[in-house]
């Protein structure tokens, strides 16, 4: 099937405060710099009137106590504190000659009774004071520098959330290392600009704007290169030259140098900075109706690999067709080994089973919770039986490991029955990487194994989390460069990266992802090389 070509990538959105904002009409540079310093600045006006009452009511409050304290009465105290009040704003106004008392006499008693309390209330009105005026200068004061009015966002990475396990005993079990040093930190503020080692990589260097990748936060450039097919038809230079990188990138790792490289978080983060995100423009989906099938509205699939459901209503063809999700590559360039797909919306969850009895999955991989802060995934199976588009799903077994549950479904159409297992695995939490690595590992071990042992003619394996570029990338490359590892001695991240890309942009979504990839392979290597050394 020919698709158009497509340009640059969008801003991809994976949490509804960033979907909130992204329906925001944009502004100009100026107007936000202005807008929030006139918000900053009624701030510090609301503030400094607060403190300003405050410091008032403390000190009536502080004497009307202190004179209860001399012996006075709540009422008579309140008395002599409306007395003393009328005496400082008016302290020489007198209507009446007749008074017992001349003013001089009446400075010295307020002196014998008050020099004390007034005293210590000045004092305790003086240090709200004090705290007010820091804390109006400090909300006058930027958080940090601004940004220059051209200035793109750009991605940056977070700390890294998985730990490394200890390198020092070759023979030690690897799934025991939960003992680890200290946690790497990628140091956010290098210059993304630096070229990678010409000696690692065996393509032409491209600038930042071109081939840079994406953040927590998901924000890119808008103008970066798109996903298009076919390569190099109708494509600007900027475009054609990230389609270049992604399909001749490369650094191949020995087995050796594994280790090493992963514990580099410097030259992963520039290495994967370098490294084109391939977004599609939502523009190629501008459709009526599509934009409720899409989970996030800038993470759509890319067309020359998506996956085409087959037809239901001839008058909206697109749609019916639609869903978002991609035929990705398998070991040695293996067609539609994998399909990576968001996870099932409310609106999706038939399309979802469609698309998993039209393609014969033997396995779905689901890594992902229901909900993290936000609705990540619709619970898209029934708790016994339910029927969608025809196919009933009944759920025969549930069986649960430490770090995931396996259920077991019987798919039944058309009197034709399937067996179908969906492997759930809870312990990965959302843009970031599990806390230790064996156990993903040991799933990426099972399920190669279970898909290995299906039946003939069985079709990809099903893997999703929520947005399915993530989690769901580092799966399915884990699963391709441990093939690769163990059938070939060696690895090449950089390259089956790249791969997954041009299949489904943004596969790989983070560099904490993408250094945590590179430590799982170390471990693996690890295990292989256990055998050979004892």
């Amino acid at each position: 099937m020919t698709q158009n070509a497509l340009p640059g990538p969008p801003a991809p959105v994976d949490t509804q405060e960033e979907q909130e904002r992204s329906q925001q009409p944009s502004q100009n540079p100026l107007q936000e710099v202005h807008g929030a310093w006139m918000e900053r600045a009624w701030r510090m006006g609301v503030t400094a009137s607060s403190f300003f009452c405050l410091c008032l009511l403390s000190q009536i409050t502080a004497m009307w106590v202190l004179y209860m304290l001399n012996g006075y009465g709540a009422f008579p105290a309140a008395h002599k504190v409306l007395d003393l009040m009328q005496y400082l704003l008016s302290p020489l106004e007198y209507n009446s000659v007749e008074e017992e008392m001349s003013w001089a006499l009446q400075r010295d008693l307020w002196r014998m009774e008050t020099l004390r309390p007034l005293l210590v209330t000045i004092f305790l009105g003086f240090v709200i004071l004090a705290i007010g005026i820091l804390y109006c200068l400090k909300m006058l004061t930027p958080v940090g520098c601004p940004p220059f009015l051209d200035d793109r966002r750009q991605s940056v990475s977070r700390q890294p959330s998985f730990t490394y396990s200890e390198w020092t005993d070759a023979k030690q079990d690897l799934f025991d290392m939960d003992s680890v040093p200290e946690t790497p930190v990628f140091d956010c503020s290098m210059d993304l600009r630096t070229e990678a080692d010409p000696t690692t990589l065996t393509v032409k260097s491209v600038g930042l704007q071109e081939r840079r990748g994406s953040n927590v936060s998901l924000t890119l450039d808008m103008c970066a290169p798109g996903s298009t097919e076919p390569y190099g038809a109708l494509l600007s230079p900027r475009e054609q030259s990230a389609q270049e990188y992604l399909q001749n990138a490369s650094n191949l790792l020995q087995a050796a140098q594994l280790q090493s490289r992963a514990l580099d978080d410097t030259a992963l983060q520039t290495e994967f900075y370098e490294t084109p995100m391939n977004f599609v423009d939502p523009k190629e989906y501008n459709f009526p109706g599509v934009v409720r099938k899409n989970r996030y509205k800038t993470i759509l699939p890319n067309t020359h690999s998506r996956v085409c459901l087959k037809a239901t209503d001839q008058e909206e063809e697109f749609l019916s067709t639609y869903i978002n999700a991609n035929y990705m590559r398998g070991y040695g360039g293996q067609e539609k080994a994998y399909i990576a797909t968001q996870g099932p919306t409310v609106n999706t969850v038939s399309d979802f089973w469609r698309m998993v009895w039209q393609e014969r999955s033997p396995i779905i991989v689901m890594i992902t919770n229901i909900e993290e802060k936000n609705e990540k995934c619709t619970e898209y199976w029934p708790e016994h039986t339910v029927i969608h588009e025809g196919i009933e799903i009944t759920v025969n077994q549930v069986i649960q490991a430490d770090d995931y549950s396996l259920r077991i479904f019987s798919l039944k159409c058309e009197g034709e029955e399937r067996s179908l297992r969906q492997y759930w695995y809870t312990s990965w939490p959302d843009q970031k990487t599990p806390d230790k690595a064996p156990p993903l590992l040991e799933l990426v071990q099972e399920v190669e194994e279970v898909r290995q042992r299906a039946l003939p003619g069985s079709g990809p394996v099903i893997v999703h989390c929520s947005a399915g570029i993530g989690r769901t990338g580092c799966f399915i490359a884990t699963t391709l460069l441990c093939m690769q590892l163990r059938n070939e001695g060696v690895v090449d991240i950089l390259k089956t990266t790249c791969q997954l890309r041009l299949d489904r942009g943004g596969m790989i979504q983070t560099a904490e992802q993408y250094q945590f990839v590179h430590h799982v392979l170390s471990l693996y290597e690890k295990q292989l090389s256990c055998p050979s050394e004892e």
